[in-house]
């Protein structure tokens, strides 16, 4: 990833534009980021990644509700099964 400060940012934008669909930008002011140019399909990426961490989010939270509204006995573990299915039931 490459680094410019703000005022290159400004100066060559088109450039910047240009190079951000082969790779992210990090744009800098005072010596710290504070912006990045990306890609259309990056930024589509990201946002499904957070869509799908908020689905599991949303998924383990009813789960859970689920698993605490029933108890189990002592001796009553969740099966390999059991954690084989929940592990594949988001992909």
């Amino acid at each position: 990833m490459i680094s410019v400060t703000s005022v290159e940012a400004q100066n060559r934008f088109g450039e910047l534009i240009d190079r951000s669909q082969r790779e992210p930008i990090e744009v800098t002011r005072r010596g710290r980021v504070v912006a990045y140019v990306i890609s259309e399909h990056d930024m589509h990426e990201l946002s499904n990644v957070h869509k799908r961490r908020e689905e599991a989010a949303r998924w383990y939270a009813q789960y859970r509700r689920q698993v605490v509204a029933q108890p189990r006995t002592a001796g009553s573990a969740l099966t390999d099964a059991e954690v084989d299915r929940l592990t594949h039931e988001l992909r």
